[in-house]
């Protein structure tokens, strides 16, 4: 198991002085700058990616150590230090195995427009053939936001990928938000963006996906209102919550009227310094935080199939 200390070191201080509801928690002996979290069994280890968010974990097997709850303490910890993290080596995981790890983090629901699997209908498989043009998701964005109660987190795991591409991009929308000036802080208090699954920059790359499946094809139109700003429930941190996928206009605006400010966050929130990008391998897992950062799968495989299994975990009411 993992002794205590050891989880520790798997934080560091936050950019504030004081510390984070979730550092509080953990013994005092966590050192700013330490990014790493080392055991003999399991020898964990956390490696950041980049300076913005992402981490790759390494020495645990998601199968068979989570059974260890100091494990799951440590990946959660992870996962909100660092808002996305990795793991590579994960091929062996079954199905149920595969659920089986997300439910350590959250309750796993389904995905309203695409139908999951046979046996397992919390997963569905998020694929690109070989003579399709769209992927599924190609465009930034966070996880159904037109739900009342978008999902808290998503993983994914690489089953089948094409020799070159496919890479996820993510960005840290703590930054985003962090990074806007005092002014526009103030315009976007109290405001709340309108998220439809109608909208088209993200209903074109599900048309395959929707045409072949009998539960995509009745579904109706979603839409909901969530702050502009989002306040994580866990890290006490504000976060830019509008996309260029989902969201439509602020609330007692019309599109025309939003479509300025929309247009400016949503470059603002994907600027390069606030993203980290992902190198798939078959077997690599990815679980990343939805309440604060967006994702953008890169479309530049055309010809291959890419393959991969995805759950959703429950979220709250964004507030």
């Amino acid at each position: 198991m993992i002794a205590r200390n050891h989880v520790c070191r798997l934080l560091r201080h936050s950019r504030s002085s004081a510390l984070q509801p979730w550092h509080r928690a953990l013994s005092s002996t966590t050192t700013a700058g330490v990014n790493e979290c080392r055991d003999a069994t399991p020898s964990l280890v956390v490696k950041r990616m980049a300076g913005a968010c992402g981490a790759e974990i390494s020495g645990v097997d998601l199968a068979k150590d989570l059974s260890d709850p100091n494990v799951v303490q440590a990946v959660r910890h992870a996962l909100l230090e660092h808002s996305v993290i990795f793991f590579h080596g994960q091929a062996h995981l079954t199905r149920h195995d595969f659920l089986a790890f997300s439910k350590h983090f959250g309750t796993p629901v389904k995905y309203p427009m695409v139908s999951g699997l046979a046996d397992h209908p919390e997963i569905i498989e998020v694929l690109k053939r070989e003579n399709e043009k769209n992927n599924f998701g190609g465009v930034w964005h966070s996880d159904t936001t037109y739900l009342h109660q978008p999902p808290m987190a998503t993983i994914l795991i690489a089953r089948e990928l094409p020799p070159y591409g496919g890479d996820t991009c993510f960005a840290n929308q703590y930054l985003a938000y962090e990074t806007l000036s005092d002014g526009l802080k103030k315009t976007l208090e109290g405001l709340r963006a309108v998220s439809s699954s109608a909208k088209a920059d993200v209903s074109k790359t599900r048309e395959d996906r929707i045409k072949e499946d009998a539960n995509g094809s009745t579904q109706k139109d979603l839409e909901s209102a969530h702050p502009a700003v989002r306040t994580h429930p866990e890290t006490g941190r504000k976060a830019l919550y509008i996309n260029v996928a989902h969201t439509t206009r602020f609330d007692g605006w019309s599109e025309e009227e939003s479509k300025p400010l929309l247009d400016y966050l949503c470059q603002h929130q994907v600027k390069l310094e606030f993203t980290c990008r992902f190198n798939w391998k078959v077997g690599s897992v990815a679980f990343w935080d939805n309440r604060c950062v967006q994702h953008n799968p890169v479309n530049d495989y055309h010809g291959f199939k890419r393959s991969m299994h995805r759950i959703t975990l429950a979220g709250d009411t964004p507030r």
